[in-house]
């Protein structure tokens, strides 16, 4: 039995096909079917079910697959460790980052990283919250920038920034013409546009919805942020949306109207991530305070509201305090 052996059995227990499966371990069909096998005459089981169309792994081949992941994620750490010991900031972080973050936080992030870490190749992997939990146990990512809360006892986080929401209305809405700032029982019986189950972003706009008394819109679920501003700027509906998210480089919606909470604004809390049992603890610590020198002024939801033609002027003149976190805020 060698790693090789164990890598070819990992990528068919997830492609679940013998040619894409050699394809990600860049070896030909017939060379991977044939280590399959003697893998099954060394351990003296099937681990394969071969099918027409399709390849299934047996009981015993998916619980070899499991331990197969662990034994090649453990080589990996120890190639880390030697990686880290030669150079500290060279080698390849594998970074995760949600949907709904990362398009708005790397165009500020990623020049810090490489001011910081020249040498540094940073992988970066865009999924949902659940897929990356997955592929951090896994050990196929190194870390993940997520939202708080996380229920995960074998993960180390480490806090980044809070983000506040802002509420997007069309410039047509009632709302986009009340004086001063908005409270969150402003929402209630409003129904707001969300995303579609699996974004993380979903949970907390209708935990807002919750404690502002407000609904969500029946009959539509959006699959990205563009698509909720698009919507909101026809006034078809209002939602919430993160400051980064209508931040430069993040062109202008025309009939987009945004609106800032006044006090304690909702928000997201949002750390990096990483095994506890990770080699790689100290460098990424490092990591996560580059992650930690973004300018204030992108958190700023006060910069970002459009401004009120009805407001007094008193308030135009006047910068609002930039929302503090508090028990209203959402994870």
């Amino acid at each position: 039995m060698n790693l090789r052996d164990l890598q070819y059995l990992v990528a068919l227990a997830e492609h679940r096909h013998f040619g894409r499966a050699a394809a990600a371990c860049f070896v030909s069909q017939p060379t991977l079917s044939t280590q399959i096998k003697k893998l099954e005459e060394e351990l003296g089981v099937s681990l394969v079910e071969r099918a027409p169309r399709k390849v299934l792994l047996t009981e015993v081949g998916r619980d070899i697959a499991i331990r197969a992941r662990d034994v090649l994620g453990g080589v990996e750490q120890i190639r880390a460790v030697a990686r880290r010991t030669l150079d500290p900031e060279s080698g390849t972080v594998r970074l995760g980052i949600f949907p709904t973050l990362g398009p708005y936080l790397l165009p500020h992030a990623l020049p810090l990283v490489r001011a910081a870490f020249p040498k540094l190749e940073l992988l970066l992997v865009e999924e949902k919250t659940e897929s990356i939990l997955r592929l951090l146990r896994e050990g196929r990512l190194d870390a993940g920038i997520l939202a708080l809360p996380l229920h995960e006892d074998s993960l180390h986080s480490e806090f980044l920034f809070e983000e506040p929401f802002l509420l997007a209305v069309s410039d047509e809405h009632p709302l986009a013409h009340q004086q001063g700032l908005l409270k969150l029982r402003d929402l209630s019986n409003q129904n707001l546009l969300l995303l579609e189950d699996g974004h993380c972003l979903r949970d907390q706009a209708l935990e807002v919805c919750h404690m502002a008394g407000a609904g969500e819109h029946s009959g539509f679920r959006a699959t990205s942020l563009e698509t909720l501003r698009q919507m909101v700027a026809a006034n078809v509906g209002i939602t919430l949306l993160p400051v980064m998210a209508v931040k430069p480089p993040v062109a202008p919606v025309d009939g987009l109207h945004l609106i800032e909470f006044k006090g304690h604004a909702p928000s997201r809390r949002i750390a990096m991530v990483w095994r506890k049992s990770s080699a790689m603890h100290a460098f990424l610590q490092r990591l996560a305070e580059v992650f930690r020198q973004l300018p204030a002024e992108l958190l700023d939801a006060h910069s970002a509201a459009s401004p009120t033609a009805s407001a007094p002027a008193t308030h135009r003149g006047r910068k609002a305090a930039r929302p503090r976190a508090s028990a209203t805020d959402v994870g």
